[in-house]
Order: structure tokens, then sequence, then C-alpha cells
């Protein structure tokens, strides 16, 4: 069996994930499916990280291009000067703050990584919409989460074919990290890809299967928090998927998820304590 890495690398900084982490979420958009995670001002960013921190938070997985399926295409330029003021208060407010940019463009990760030393990349592509993403990330040694995708957000939910699934997606991760470590990153973190040219019954099947991927011997980051994977089972909006992004959160946590990237971050924490004291470690 194939033993996992349990730390990652983050700018000189080890982090242990022999207990799983949590990263919290910051969107600077205006368009972000989930209207409680959107942040349009400084105070707002300041508010929501030192909330995310308090509670418990690893990382703070900062975003300013909106993913969601059907979202607006802004530019390059437009998502670095909506990042831009966030990284400035952040990272002077809270200066140890392990940071994550949430970007598919080699240019805005180029940028948060030279001018903030932000030690983490988070890839909805995989590297498959930038062909420059794993010069980048190898040439300043950040580490990578490598989400599974096909298209792009505006078409996504149009590329849900698969031959088989799972084998699918480890093809993809097979392929995708082997070229980011000819490239120089040598911590990869991979992310399934939930809500991701994927259907309801794909979503679940996936989580169903998620243990498959421990075959790379990679940390597994989940992010489910609040998507229509819940809602749309259950009935009402984001906003009332709290509990459900808590159910699939535990069961992540049993399937091997080793951070949990979460608009909420103190039921995940809670989460991670109640497993973490349940399970044997013998």
């Amino acid at each position: 069996m194939t033993t996992k890495h349990k730390t990652i690398n983050c700018s000189g900084k080890i982090i242990d994930l022999s207990e799983p982490k949590v990263m919290g979420i910051v969107n600077v958009t205006p368009d972000s499916f989930y209207s409680g995670s959107r942040c349009q001002s400084e105070n707002e960013v300041v508010e929501r990280v030192k909330k995310h921190l308090s509670e418990g938070a690893t990382f703070i997985d900062l975003g300013a291009y909106s993913t969601r399926p059907g979202c607006e295409d802004i530019s390059a330029e437009e998502e670095i000067n909506r990042l831009k003021p966030a990284l400035d208060i952040i990272t002077k407010e809270f200066p140890q703050a392990l940071i994550s940019i949430d970007t598919f463009r080699s240019q805005v990760a180029e940028f948060a990584i030279s001018e903030y030393g932000v030690p983490i990349i988070n890839d909805i592509s995989g590297g498959m919409l930038d062909e420059k993403m794993s010069e980048i990330v190898g040439k300043y040694h950040a580490a990578y989460i490598l989400m599974h995708m096909i298209g792009t957000p505006q078409n996504m939910q149009s590329n849900c074919n698969y031959n088989n699934l799972i084998e699918d997606i480890t093809k993809f991760f097979a392929v995708q990290s082997e070229k980011f470590r000819k490239a120089g990153t040598n911590d990869i973190i991979l992310d399934p890809g939930f809500g991701f040219s994927k259907t309801l019954d794909q979503n679940y099947e996936l989580m169903n299967k998620m243990q498959d991927f421990e075959i790379f011997g990679l940390p597994i980051l989940v992010g489910i928090s609040r998507k229509s994977m819940i809602y749309k089972l259950l009935g009402g909006t984001p906003a009332d998927s709290a509990n459900g992004t808590t159910v699939l959160n535990t069961i992540a946590l049993l399937k091997g998820a080793d951070i949990l990237r979460v608009h909420d971050v103190k039921p995940a924490v809670e989460a991670i304590k109640i497993c973490e004291k349940t399970i044997s470690k013998s």
C-alpha cells in the first residue's frame, strides 16, 4: 500500500496533516454561489479571516474569480485588481496566515507568489486551462492543489460523460501530477472536484469511492461546502446546507480527506475532532 505524505511545505513552514486541517474560504467576488462567502470591503475581509483563524482554520483560501456554473469570465487583470487589496490587508493584519490563492491563471499565481509570498495555489483546472501554470508553480516551489475538472466553469456541467468516473479521474491525476513534478513542484494536494463536471449521482459515487485516490500517496482536499450536491438532494439553497455540509465532511474524513475547504470553519473543526477521537489509532 502506498504511504501517504503527511506533511506539506508552505514556504518553509511544514504543515503536519496526520490530523486533518481546515481551509477557510474568503471570496472577493460579487457573484460567488454562496452569498455568505462574499467580502466586498477590507473590513469584511479582515473580519472573515479573523473568524476563520480564531475558529481553527490552518489555511485561508482567497478567491477573486467565481467558479460557479455559468459564471462571468473576467480578465486576469480584473482578478488581480480584486485580489490586491485583500492580500494587502491580510498580509498586514495576519502576517502568519497561510494563504492559498484560488486561481487557474499562471499570471495571477505568479503575482500572488512573487509579490506576497503566497505559499499555495489552488487550481480548479489542474493545470488544464493555462499551460504555464506548472512552470510558475515549479519555479517558486509553491504547494499546489490539483483539482479535477473538464472544460471551463462556463461549460463544465456539459462535460459529465465518463467511461468510468473513478478511473478517468485517476488517469487525470496521474498525468497532471507527473507534469507538475517534472516542472519542480514537490508538494501536490489532490482535489477530486466535487460539483465540477459531475452530475448529482456522480458526486455521490465520487464520495463513496474517494479512498481509491489513496494510491497516489498524496494529501486529499475535499470541497463540498454548501454545494448543489447537498441542496439538490435535500431541497433548499446553499444557505440551508450547513448540516448537509457537516455530514458530507464527516464522510469525507472517514474516506481519507486531509483538508476540508469550507465556508464555516467551526463545524468542520468539530467534525475532525470527533472523527479523530472515534477512529482507532492502533
